[in-house]
This record gives structure tokens, C-alpha cells and sequence, in this order.
């Protein structure tokens, strides 16, 4: 670049933003002296440095003319550097734009990316004169122009909606009908055998893992490993450029947007896994990548002692989501995927966190009083992760109404009844039902409960019936990571066996458990390759595995599985009575002798208190009214279902059920059983008892 001039410009929108002739350019920090923008011709080589030359509002900006699109900059921002007080400002260090569009490149790991000098017997407390700049990526100039073709959300409501999480290149990586040149990228999401196998599966929604630009930390760079999940942000507006195929200068959103567009042409719904509990940056011996250069007091919680960080998520570091600067960046965050990237919903990763004002986690905090006043971000879905690693972080069933969450008890229920588990039957009744004593109290619905067996984080199901302990050595950390309790049960042999008696075990307790969590009120989850019997080989945090371990190896596919999965889901989706949007009442149906939902004894006997406190009983019949949903659709229409009678048994052995009087039904169709493969519609002899 030659002859650069700059001018005044405004202090919004934060951020580069190009208007056709130019880009201005913002940036927030309370206490820096003064900001430098810094241009490259390419990733390593700089070609102008010029200062911001106004400031308003703690807001530093400039308009430079004849910049374009694909440009690349980044800040040096001049300050105090006073660790003991909070400040950690060091114009040595190149630094990321908190509101980039696009992040090009990943992190070069190197001892000058950090503010202090590494092996200084100060630790922090020195300063490292050392340039970065050679080894950070850099912030891309984008252009807003997007043909979307008239594209508009789905907006599938929450009692019709069936999730599907996955990880972006885990998925495709291994798919052998998808081009080698996009496996493992946005692009590969949207090609047709990827639609293809959401539209027969019958997913409504893909939620995926992380795909806001992130780092990979240095020790797990150091033992040859990743960070293959993306739980470690550093760009909250930039897609990561990991997933791009046609190049990292702007491409990588064109290719995001393009993915979106084509899901959403086939009515399938894009939900972001997203992380604005803590950034890449870690504890205070962390890098100087970003926010703890631009303003360290500005964007994080300090201890008393603020040379420390306060730590709610483990990761070393916490957004301080109280600060309007902070809030700010993540409300204009999440506005931007949505208005720009046309994303239909977001799960917020430990929102427990987001959620604190000064230690306690408020459902009136600032957080959710601005998301309730957005005009787009709460039309939106919003699911929490309801807890974090702090005290009273375990918030299950507290997130105020418009939210839902993953249902944690939901999990650890259905895992528990399923192998044996003694006095479960009360809380079965309450997980299968939606959650009632969870969600009802405050006004919220069945559709609250996002119903998990299986998530990223822990085994797969496959896995969840074939071993008892964790087996992640290959994490390098003396299999000492991840969850010890497991809830899981491998029927006699500790991982992969010949053994048919133990195969048939196992194959009929996926079914159980898919079923379980198919014909539950809520909203269902299913972790992408559950549905055909993907395993990890015992690995319950593949957080680190960006290779075979973690990604979906498609020839091993169990077929029958698959499509007793897929006859499930689309079981469930003809059905209202499984998707209900209120609540069971228990009362007789007006014109009707029967309640909207009632329980039995395996002797055809209705349930009484005494039944549901027993110890040793693990069987339980219930039955629901497809004539109990109280409510019309969208025409007005009294919607109704066919009645049906499910009976669970939670025994090894056997145990033999008769049917309900004559007025609950005069002739049973089989349907289901989890001890074939497939899912049928042949009558039953079997009479009401």
C-alpha cells in the first residue's frame, strides 16, 4: 500500500466495515493511550502502520479510503502495562479485532505471543519487547453482499423440532460419496448426500459444535494434538477459516453462507453451538492474542488481586458479561449471525456463566433482560447449557421462560432406568413427560426439555453399552480426563467383543434408549452417528482428537440400526401425542372415560402411590390419549391422535403384561418392539386384560 491517508471516520459500527469506497475502522478499549492500525500485503509481511486519530466514547476509529475487500490488518494498542492492577497493554504484540468478519490463518504457537517473558523469573510481571506479529493471523476486510436467492428461516416450531449435533468436519471427513476437496468443510454440510441423509434421517435442525474462529491451545500443539472440539474463541463474528475449501481471505463466510442457504432450502434449521463464556486466552500466563491486550480490565473478570482472572468455566478466564462493552459484543454478536448469517438459534456453551452478576447466577441479570428487549435475537432458538464450574453453577430447570435447555437429569435418568438403576421409576415418569417438576412452575412448556442421551461431550451410545470405564489414553493425560461416572454398562465385556449373546445385548439397548428418547415429551437430541452405532473406542472427552477417533467412520455403519432409527423419527414426527405443547393434566378427557395419560402395573392394573415407591419395580406400562392434546393448529383445527400403549421394562429377564380394560382400547396394534430392528404395523393378538 502507498500513499495512505486516514481520516476522522465513526466510532460505529465496530469493526472494518467497507462501504464501497473505503473502510472505517473501530475498536473499543477504556484504557489504552492509543491504537495503531497495522496493513499487510500478506500474512507475515506489513505493509503501513498508521494511528487511529480519533477517539470517542472509549471508542478509537479512522476511515481509510481505497481499502477493499480481502485486505488484512490487525491492532497494536499502547497502554499501561501494569499487571498487578489489571493492565496488561503491549504494542509489541499484534492483536485481533474483536468484531472481525473473517480471521485469517490459525496461530503460529511462539514465546513473543505472549505479553510476558517466558521463563522470567517474574512470570507475568515482565515484559516481553518481542513482536508477534509473524506469528498471529490477521484480521480480513469483508464485503456484506450475499445473494441469499429470497432465503428465510424455517422457523420449525420447538414441538416439531428434532436436533442433530454434529462437528462440521468430524462429519463428512470420512463420508465416501462426498469430493475428497470438501470433505470436512462447510461445503460438504451442504452438498446433496450430506442433504440427502438429514432429509431421510428426518432431522429438522443441525446444531454444530463450535465454528466461531478458535485457537488450538499450545500444550496440546506441543504433544501433537488439536483442539478438535472449538470451545477456545478468539473471534466471536469470524467463521473459522479450518472448515473453508475455497480459500481463507472472505471465502470461508461466502462458504458458511452458502451452507446455510442451501439447508435452509430443505427446511433444515442451523443452530451455533456458541462459546461467550471465555475466550482463547486462558489464565494471566495466557497469550496476548486480543481482548487482554486491547482492554484486559475492559473484558474480563478480575479477582481482588487483579493480576488473577476470575475462572467460572475452567478455562482460565471469564467474559464479564456485566460490563455494557461486553454485552455489547456479545448482543451485536449474536444479532449478526442471525440478520447476517441467517442462523436460526444459538446453544449457549456453560450459560450458567453469562448469567452471573457478581458471583450468583440471576435469571434477572443483564444478559437476559437484553435478550428479552432484542427484536431479533429473541425470535430465535436460545438453549442453555444450564450450569458452569462455579459454585450454584448447576442450573437445571432455573433459565427464565423463551429459553430452552439441555436437560441434564433428563440424561442421567434415562441412563440409569435403562441399566437397572433402584428407585427410578418417579423420575422416569417425570423425564419421559417433559419435566414438569423442572420447566411447569414458571410457565414454560414441555419443549423446555431438550432430551440428550448422548452429547459431544462423553460416550456415544455405542460406547455407552460397551464399556464401563473411559478409555482415553490417547488424550496423553494418564487417562485422567474426562467424566469417571459414566452411567454406562457393557453387558459383560469391556469394549468390542464376538460374543452374540453380549452383541444382541447391546444392540437391543440402543434401540431401548433411542426409543426412550424418541417417545419422550421435549425436544430430542440425537449426537450425529448414534443413529447407526458410531464408536469412539472408549474415548468419552475427544476434545483433542481431530482424527479417526472423533470422526464418523461411515463403512462401519450399522444399517439396521439406521433405519430403525430413521422409521423412529418419522414414528414421532406423524404423531402429535409425542410432541405434545402443554402439559399432561391427569384428569378424565371431556365426552371420554379415560385421562389424558395414565400408568400401569405389568398386571394391566392402574398405578397407585405405594407402586411408584417400591424399590424393585422396573416395569411400567403408560398409556397415552391421542384425544388429550388441548390445542388447534394453524387453521384452527382441534388437533388429535391415535391412542397408544407403551410399555417399558427395565428388568433383565423378562416379564409378562396384560393389556388395560376394555376402555382404554378393544384391540392393540404392535408397533414398536426393541427387540427386532425394525419398527412394525402388524396387528397383535393380544386383548385388553
Amino acid at each position: 500500500m502507498t500513499d495512505i491517508k486516514i481520516f476522522p471516520g465513526a466510532p460505529y459500527p465496530l469493526g472494518a466495515t467497507w462501504n464501497g469506497e473505503g473502510v472505517n475502522f473501530a475498536l473499543f478499549s477504556e484504557h489504552a493511550t492509543k491504537v495503531e492500525l497495522c496493513f499487510f500485503d500478506d500474512a507475515n509481511l506489513s505493509a503501513h502502520t498508521i494511528e487511529l486519530p480519533e477517539r470517542s466514547h472509549h471508542i478509537f476509529h479512522g476511515y481509510v479510503p481505497g481499502v477493499k475487500p480481502g485486505q488484512l490488518y490487525g491492532y497494536r494498542v499502547h497502554g499501561p502495562y501494569e499487571p498487578q492492577n489489571g493492565h496488561r497493554f503491549n504494542s509489541n504484540k499484534l492483536l485481533l479485532d474483536p468484531y472481525a468478519k473473517a480471521i485469517a490463518g490459525n496461530i503460529q504457537w511462539d514465546d513473543a505471543l505472549f505479553g510476558y517473558k517466558i521463563g522470567d523469573n517474574l512470570a507475568d510481571l515482565s515484559f516481553s519487547d518481542a513482536d508477534s506479529a509473524p506469528f498471529i493471523p490477521k484480521n480480513v476486510v469483508t464485503a456484506p453482499n450475499f445473494d441469499w436467492e429470497g432465503d428465510s428461516p424455517p422457523r420449525i416450531p420447538y414441538h416439531e423440532t428434532i436436533i442433530y449435533e454434529l462437528h462440521v468436519k468430524g462429519f463428512t471427513q470420512l463420508y465416501p460419496e462426498i469430493p475428497e476437496n470438501i470433505r470436512g468443510k462447510y461445503a460438504a454440510i451442504s452438498h446433496p448426500v450430506s442433504i440427502k441423509y438429514f432429509k431421510d434421517l428426518g432431522i429438522t435442525a443441525v446444531e454444530l459444535l463450535p465454528v466461531h474462529a478458535f485457537v488450538s491451545d499450545r500444550h496440546l500443539i506441543d504433544r501433537g494434538l488439536t483442539n478438535y472440539w472449538g470451545y477456545n474463541t478468539i473471534g466471536f463474528f469470524a467463521p473459522d477459516a479450518r472448515y473453508a475449501s475455497n480459500g481463507i481471505l472472505g471465502e470461508q463466510v461466502i462458504e458458511f453462507k452458502n451452507m446455510v442457504k442451501a439447508l435452509h432450502k430443505e427446511d433444515i434449521e442451523v443452530i451455533l453451538d456458541v462459546v461467550y463464556n471465555h475466550t482463547a486466552e486462558g489464565n494471566h500466563l495466557g497469550p496476548t492474542l486480543s481482548f487482554r491486550g486491547i482492554d484486559n480490565t475492559g473484558y474480563y473478570r478480575l479477582e481482588n488481586d487483579r493480576r488473577y482472572y476470575t475462572d467460572y468455566t475452567g478455562t482460565g478466564n471469564t467474559l464479564n458479561a456485566r460490563l455494557p462493552n461486553v454485552l455489547k459484543l456479545i448482543m451485536d454478536s449474536l444479532r449478526y449471525w442471525i440478520t447476517e448469517m441467517h442462523v436460526d438459534g444459538f446453544r449457549f456453551d456453560l450459560a450458567s456463566a453469562l448469567a452471573r452478576e457478581l458471583h450468583e447466577v440471576n435469571q434477572l441479570s443483564a444478559f437476559f433482560e437484553i435478550i428479552y428487549q432484542d427484536p431479533v435475537i429473541s425470535q430465535v432458538k436460545l438453549i442453555a447449557e444450564p450450569w458452569d464450574v462455579g459454585e450454584g453453577g448447576y442450573n437445571v430447570g432455573n433459565f427464565p421462560p423463551g429459553w430452552a435447555e439441555w436437560n441434564g437429569m433428563y440424561r442421567d435418568c434415562m441412563r440409569d432406568y435403562w441399566r437397572g438403576a433402584e428407585r427410578i421409576l418417579p423420575e422416569f415418569a417425570q423425564r419421559f413427560t417433559g419435566s414438569a417438576d423442572l420447566y411447569q412452575s414458571n410457565n414454560r412448556t414441555p419443549t423446555a426439555s431438550i432430551n440428550f442421551i448422548t452429547a459431544h461431550d462423553g460416550f456415544t451410545l455405542h460406547d455407552l453399552v460397551s464399556y464401563n470405564e473411559r478409555h482415553n489414553e490417547l488424550n496423553g493425560e494418564n487417562n485422567l480426563d474426562g467424566e469417571v461416572y459414566n452411567r454406562s454398562v457393557n453387558w459383560g465385556v469391556e469394549g468390542e467383543c464376538d460374543d452374540p449373546n453380549i452383541q444382541t445385548s447391546r444392540l437391543k439397548h440402543k434401540r431401548n434408549l433411542l426409543a426412550t428418547l424418541f417417545l419422550s415429551q421435549g425436544v430430542p437430541m440425537l449426537l450425529a452417528g448414534d443413529e447407526w452405532g458410531n464408536s469412539q473406542k472408549g474415548n468419552n472427552n475427544t476434545y483433542c482428537q481431530d482424527n479417526e477417533t472423533s470422526w464418523l467412520e461411515w463403512e462401519k455403519a450399522d444399517k439396521d440400526l439406521l433405519n430403525f432409527t430413521r422409521q423412529l423419527i418419522q414414528f414421532k414426527k406423524a404423531h402429535p401425542v409425542f410432541c405434545r405443547r402443554h402439559w399432561f393434566q391427569g384428569q378424565p378427557i371431556h365426552g371420554q372415560a379415560t385421562s389424558d395419560i395414565s400408568w400401569f402395573l405389568p398386571d394391566g392394573n392402574e398405578m397407585n402411590g405405594e407402586h411408584w415407591e417400591t424399590s424393585h419395580v422396573k416395569s411400567l406400562a403408560i398409556y397415552l390419549n391421542g384425544g388429550g392434546l388441548h390445542y388447534q393448529d394453524s387453521k384452527g383445527e382441534e388437533v388429535t391422535d391415535d391412542s397408544f400403549y407403551i410399555i417399558f421394562n427395565g428388568h433383565v429377564e423378562p416379564v409378562d403384561y396384560r393389556f388395560p380394560p376394555e376402555k382404554y382400547g378393544h384391540q392393540w396394534i404392535s408397533i414398536l418392539d426393541t427387540n427386532a430392528n425394525a419398527m412394525t404395523t402388524e396387528e397383535s393378538n393380544y386383548k385388553p386384560g
